[in-house]
């Protein structure tokens, strides 16, 4: 249902609602403007369309005079698009008029952090407030370091091998556990999926994970890399930046030409892993976390 915003726009009328199937060509256009920041919900429009074949998630959009002009992602993750000043208002000033239900706000910062800041009395508090993200991508590996040649794709055989390492890193990067009240079900059968469709890596050795990384978003375009992780008792000891080399290698070569990932200011070990590989932040990312 269209609904008319409530306040006027240099632009001309403003309208915010819930978008549909009919939108999917003019919402993938817009999301292309920033095909790195916005990979997550073009991988999202392009698997899923728009409308009730979203299962559970929503997509805001918001147009002034009848054009679209930023859209929300509303779902487990809640994500803004293009988001300026004025759809940041409007999407905020309807979502505080919501049940927050997401387990995360994510995305460019110079919308997040406004977007919070409006909804914060009604969906706070938060967990955690993660202002200043890098947002890092990589076209060609730097050529003077040599991809670890032992990280490979994860079969289905390797399923049960890996979970604990994903589980430990998701835990330790996160805050809390991904099991879950369902005993880790609906986690296991994403890690399930990513590893069936080519996007989980890993160097495994006597069936102990050493060093693993996935493709969690991916265009034909670019795909974006989570859950790096190197086991604590092998870490300092030169793992994670060939194992982040070999899975840019890998994923370039069988995924998508331009390779992202976005990282926590503090963590500085890890910033200086993915520069040395040859990444080079291209925006900043916020995440609040519930």
């Amino acid at each position: 249902m269209a609904v008319p915003v409530d306040r006027d726009t240099a632009a001309g009328a403003a309208e915010l609602r819930v978008l549909t199937l009919a939108d999917l060509p003019a919402a993938l256009q817009l999301a292309e403007q920033n095909p790195i920041a916005n990979v997550f919900v073009l991988s999202r429009l392009r698997s899923g369309g728009l409308g009730p074949t979203r299962g559970a998630a929503e997509v805001w959009g918001y147009s002034v005079d009848g054009v679209l002009r930023s859209m929300l992602y509303v779902g487990a993750n809640v994500v803004p698009v293009q988001a300026d000043a004025e759809a940041v208002a409007a999407f905020a000033d309807r979502a505080a008029r919501t049940v927050r239900r997401c387990s995360s706000i994510v995305g460019p910062a110079d919308a997040v952090l406004p977007f919070w800041e409006r909804v914060a009395p009604v969906w706070g508090p938060a967990r955690e407030v993660r202002a200043a993200q890098p947002l890092m991508a990589i076209e060609a590996p730097d050529r003077s370091l040599t991809p670890d040649p032992g990280v490979r794709p994860v079969t289905r055989a390797q399923l049960d091998i890996v979970m604990p390492a994903c589980v430990a890193m998701f835990t330790e990067e996160v805050g809390v556990s991904p099991l879950g009240g369902d005993g880790g079900l609906l986690y296991r059968c994403r890690i399930a999926e990513l590893v069936d469709a080519g996007r989980a890596f890993a160097r495994i050795e006597n069936d102990q994970v050493l060093f693993k990384a996935e493709v969690g978003a991916a265009t034909p375009a670019v795909c974006q890399v989570q859950g790096v992780w190197v086991d604590p008792a092998h870490r300092r000891q030169g793992l994670a930046a060939p194992g982040v080399a070999a899975v840019v290698e890998l994923a370039r070569a069988g995924i998508a030409p331009t390779v992202s990932l976005y990282v926590n200011d503090f963590n500085t070990a890890a910033l200086a892993t993915y520069r040395r590989v040859g990444f080079r932040q291209v925006g900043t990312f916020a995440s609040v976390l519930f």
